[in-house]
């Protein structure tokens, strides 16, 4: 499983990478492999303020429709409007092209919550069947 050692992680297999103040979101490996065939993604609103933790846009995929999790408080400043017409980007190269949104960090202190790329190996572990 591809864990970038770069990036932060949530419970829910959301990953965030932080430069400065800005934090760009996706999906992680393990959640695109878990909802199969992506085949619709409805992002946040450009300009909407969420809180960490926040439920923030929806995934469908052939299996199941998934929520996606802000994993910081912040403004969102950009979506990956790419998605609309090739979700499957997303099950292509989550970590790349398949990014979803771009966000403001309102307190960059809030990534001490998240998991770095070790503990979310870790974690891993624990959800194999």
């Amino acid at each position: 499983m591809n864990v970038p050692k770069n990036l932060f992680y949530t419970k829910e297999h959301e990953w965030i990478k932080i430069e400065a103040n800005k934090g760009i979101v996706g999906i992680t490996e393990h959640a695109q492999h878990a909802l199969g065939d992506i085949t619709f993604v409805e992002l946040p609103k450009p300009e909407r303020e969420v809180n960490q933790f926040d439920k923030i846009a929806t995934i469908e995929s052939v299996k199941a429709v998934s929520d996606v999790f802000s994993p910081v408080s912040g403004k969102i400043t950009k979506l990956n409007d790419t998605l609309a017409n090739s979700p499957e980007q997303i099950n292509q190269d989550c970590y790349s092209s398949g990014w979803l949104f771009e966000l403001e960090i309102k307190d960059v202190t809030e990534k001490d919550n998240l998991m770095d790329a070790e503990k979310y190996t870790e974690f891993l572990k624990t959800q194999e069947e």
